[in-house]
């Protein structure tokens, strides 16, 4: 079983795709095809498929307005080789339990992409001999779910890997070349600084292969942060090193860069918030960044109890939220307004009219049981009664059975 941060950290990204707003073709049930653009794959929130109580994408979408989600993630087989699996353990070749996910999610004009590696676990990288075959274990992925983005999650241990690194930097590269129109993300973990050694060698490496991504996204969790503003510092630090690796002015390096977050409760106890995610989205938009997505889907409820004791969970987000609050985020990154959930009122029910019994008579008897009305109500008589009015007392003979 990976680590528990193999789950739920968002780590090293690298989406594949073209620049600009090139749309993404895919079909539906009935065999129409709809077009996505490439906004809505840089807004694409992660979703475990198989793992971690997987919630419904299509109830997600529905109540959202999502319409793109990033799969994950691809690895080496555990017993190794140059193949890809989803986890290390179940071959892309035979899936059939992912391709149910990506088939509902397209009946509904969605998209998907796929992320390759996460924290722990063996990366293709690291197993592949070369770029070459790194890329041709990708391009299996990429030709089986016909993918128009796929996502290199680049952590531990192969982030401080080097032949590894420059393995799969090659590869994001042939892929590029050989798939025209996929819209391409790196993403690597983030400092107080903006991203480490690791990740500074990882852009020179990128550099060095005369690679341009559509973005470099950084991951400002896990790392001493204390809510949006740690994120939004670390973001303009990592833009200026944007600047300087690349020889890109400020606005350019904004264009390329991007934010991959965790919503709630960090693995290493840090908390962020929907006021958190509304900071860091506003940044992202002002400062008209390419990329804005999180980890995860699987944690995008509440847990009960709302703080899990303390822990971190990869199935909710142990902070107070709604279902799906910070998908909504990542909606609003896209462009669109996310639906207003607005309980349907039950309707008060019209009472049925009851008729009146016969009117009360001051010189009648009336024994108990006996029924009449008096001043719009209907009276039942509770014991012997004569000249008693309805209502009168209390305490009287007559009880009353409501309007009539």
């Amino acid at each position: 079983m990976r680590p528990l941060r193999a789950c739920l950290g968002a780590a090293a990204a690298v989406t594949l795709a073209a620049a600009g707003t090139t749309a993404l073709v895919t079909s539906d049930a009935s065999g129409a095809t709809t077009a996505l653009s490439n906004r809505w794959y840089a807004a694409a929130p992660y979703l475990m498929p198989l793992d971690n109580n997987p919630p419904n994408a299509a109830t997600i979408m529905d109540a959202t307005g999502l319409k793109a989600f990033q799969l994950a993630f691809v690895l080496a087989p555990d017993g190794g080789g140059c193949s890809p699996t989803w986890g290390g353990t179940a071959a892309v070749s035979s899936d059939t339990a992912v391709q149910s996910v990506i088939d509902t999610i397209r009946a509904k004009g969605g998209d998907v992409s796929v992320s390759i590696g996460g924290y722990g676990g063996t990366k293709l990288g690291q197993t592949c001999a070369d770029a070459a075959s790194t890329a041709a274990a990708y391009q299996q992925v990429v030709t089986k779910y016909g993918l128009h983005a796929i996502d290199f999650d680049l952590e531990e241990p192969e982030y401080e890997n080097t032949a590894a690194i420059k393995n799969e930097i090659g590869a994001a590269k042939i892929l590029q070349q050989n798939n025209p129109g996929l819209y391409v993300s790196v993403t690597t973990p983030g400092t107080a600084d903006g991203t480490g050694w690791f990740g500074k060698q990882m852009l020179l490496e990128a550099k060095s292969q005369g690679f341009t991504p559509n973005n470099f996204s950084i991951m400002p969790f896990d790392g001493g942060f204390s809510g949006a503003a740690s994120q939004t510092s670390a973001l303009t630090n990592f833009n200026s090193i944007l600047q300087s690796t690349f020889g890109w002015d400020q606005a350019t390096a904004y264009a390329h860069e991007g934010f991959s977050g965790m919503n709630g409760r960090s693995d290493t106890g840090e908390y962020f918030t929907q006021a958190d995610f509304q900071t860091v989205l506003d940044y992202a938009t002002s400062h008209n960044m390419d990329r804005f997505t999180f980890w995860s889907l699987n944690r995008d409820r509440q847990c009960s109890p709302v703080d899990n004791n303390g822990t971190t969970s990869g199935t909710c987000s142990s902070v107070a939220q709604g279902d799906w609050d910070f998908a909504k985020y990542a909606v609003e990154f896209a462009g669109v307004t996310p639906p207003t959930t607005t309980p349907t009122p039950t309707p008060t029910p019209t009472p049925t009219p009851t008729s009146c019994k016969t009117a009360w008579s001051s010189t009648a008897v009336y024994t108990a049981g006996n029924e009449v009305s008096y001043n719009s109500h209907n009276w039942k008589a509770k014991w012997w009664t004569q000249n008693e009015v309805p209502g009168a007392s209390e305490w009287g003979p007559w009880q009353d059975e409501g309007a009539c």
